[in-house]
């Protein structure tokens, strides 16, 4: 990227760079939100770390190896300035994820059917019971609709790590919701 030039005008390429990626914030920035609301919990707290990601996103564009994986990429970001905000302001309450997030279609069949017969208030109980880094998994895998490999790319965990913590937490929320 090129900076501007002594006159302060931009170059083109500036100029495009630049509407390269608002284009990629607008595609993207329900997502990245939707995840680091998942970790923080607080929707303020999610605006700033969702805020980070994408200056964190512009700094290392230049390290993206793999254009086509862009939402995997920013999805790591997110990861890492979530924990980041959460862990800087000490936030250990959890707030409840809105139930309406979750595409029952992506959900495994077990827990949509406990869904379907749970009140919406015990999902986002059981949900709200889980950790930030829990949430983040649930969030990553049934909200966003990303594999384990993605997934475990994102979290610095191997894929079958990724759908064994998936398999306990699912397990955990059936027992909390009575499907055991």
């Amino acid at each position: 990227m090129q900076a501007s030039r002594i006159d302060g005008s931009r170059s083109r390429s500036d100029t495009d760079a630049v509407a390269r990626f608002e284009g990629l914030i607008e595609l993207h920035q329900r997502d990245v939100l939707r995840l680091c609301y998942a970790i923080c919990g607080d929707p303020d707290r999610a605006r700033d770390a969702a805020q980070r990601t994408w200056l964190a996103a512009w700094r290392g564009i230049g390290a993206l190896r793999d254009p086509e994986r862009v939402r995997a990429w920013l999805g790591a970001i997110a990861v890492r300035e979530a924990r980041r905000e959460v862990r800087d302001h000490r936030q250990r309450a959890v707030r409840e994820v809105a139930v309406a997030a979750i595409d029952p279609d992506l959900l495994d069949r077990s827990i949509a059917r406990t869904a379907t017969m749970t009140t919406d208030v015990d999902l986002a109980r059981a949900l709200a019971r889980l950790g930030p880094e829990d949430r983040a998994l649930i969030t990553l895998r049934y909200v966003l609709g990303f594999d384990s490999f993605e997934i475990g790319a994102m979290t610095g965990r191997s894929a079958s790590g990724t759908r064994a913590r998936l398999a306990r937490l699912l397990a955990r929320m059936r027992e909390e919701l009575g499907d055991a």
